[in-house]
């Protein structure tokens, strides 16, 4: 049965914008709170140096220490499985209990296995999701099994610039000749029950650009878009929440379904057009959504 309160409903989390900020950037991290994206994925692998690794721990330490984010989410994105940092990685993310950690390059599901093993063998809570980043070719082809390898995996994260590098695909507008690849990685995230990011956009000076990616990604399906710069969180932010007309429709949804007349019906006549009762659970997911969206718009 579908419930009829939102508060029934299982976790719905923004994700329209993902602030990839470098673990090693102390000033990067000091201007996270003031900014107005979704989550953050607090980045200890590419964009650290292996001699900065120690320091960007620490600094994440320091960030953990302060106030939490309102309503935001924290990701901590270790390095891969098999480098020599995963130890103290895991280690930093059984201590800081961070919103999910996210695993760079997985390309099967036995990277997700393995993963959740050493986070239960650290010790880290059962509910502690999994991200998973999908940026390599067999990473694309395993997307099916990746996505429901473990109770854990919760996200994919596209990564163009690794499957670019890859497969020699260029960097071209329209994304042509990756789109039927991030197809495949939409299909299996919502086949099993996952949320699906879109990749970064890499010149945060193109807001052109930029602006028609967020389009095409949101038409695609995709629930938001990793980010490179705070630049591009106002424009993922709007394309990817939830649109006037879309939120005047579910509450339309919602009250039709609440009458009286309409609690033992499965469908129901709304101004011609007939509205299935499975449709109220997408309109109750929306409501929420845009609800979370005008609170924290309050708190700033």
């Amino acid at each position: 049965m579908i419930p009829e309160d939102v508060s029934a409903l299982p976790a719905v989390r923004l994700r329209r914008s993902l602030l990839s900020v470098p673990a090693g950037n102390p000033k990067a991290l000091e201007k996270v709170p003031s900014l107005d994206c979704d989550g953050v994925i607090l980045d200890l692998e590419d964009s650290v140096f292996p001699e900065k690794k120690v320091e960007a721990r620490e600094n994440l330490r320091r960030f953990f220490g302060k106030p939490p984010l309102a309503g935001r989410e924290t990701v901590i994105r270790i390095n891969a499985l098999s480098s020599e940092f995963i130890e103290a990685d895991i280690d930093l993310v059984t201590e800081l209990e961070p919103d999910a950690v996210l695993l760079p390059k997985v390309g099967a599901a036995a990277d997700v296995l393995t993963a959740a093993a050493m986070l239960e063998k650290a010790g880290a809570p059962e509910e502690l999701p999994i991200w998973a980043m999908i940026e390599t070719a067999s990473g694309v082809m395993n997307a099916p099994s990746i996505a429901a390898a473990s109770p854990r995996l919760s996200c994919f994260v596209v990564g163009l610039n690794d499957l670019r590098k890859e497969t020699g695909v260029l960097a071209q507008p329209g994304r042509t000749y990756l789109v039927p690849w991030l197809m495949q990685v939409v299909l299996a995230a919502r086949a099993n029950g996952l949320d699906v990011l879109d990749s970064v956009f890499n010149d945060f000076r193109d807001a052109e650009s930029f602006d028609a990616e967020c389009a095409q990604g949101r038409a695609m399906g995709f629930d938001g878009k990793m980010l490179i710069h705070p630049a591009q969180i106002e424009s993922a932010n709007r394309h990817f929440g939830p649109q006037p007309e879309a939120i005047k429709e579910a509450q339309a949804i919602i009250a039709a379904f609440a009458l009286p007349e309409a609690q033992n019906l499965n469908v129901i006549n709304m101004n011609g057009r007939m509205v299935e009762r499975l449709h109220l659970l997408d309109a109750q997911k929306l409501d929420h959504k845009a609800r979370s969206i005008a609170e924290r718009k309050k708190r700033s």
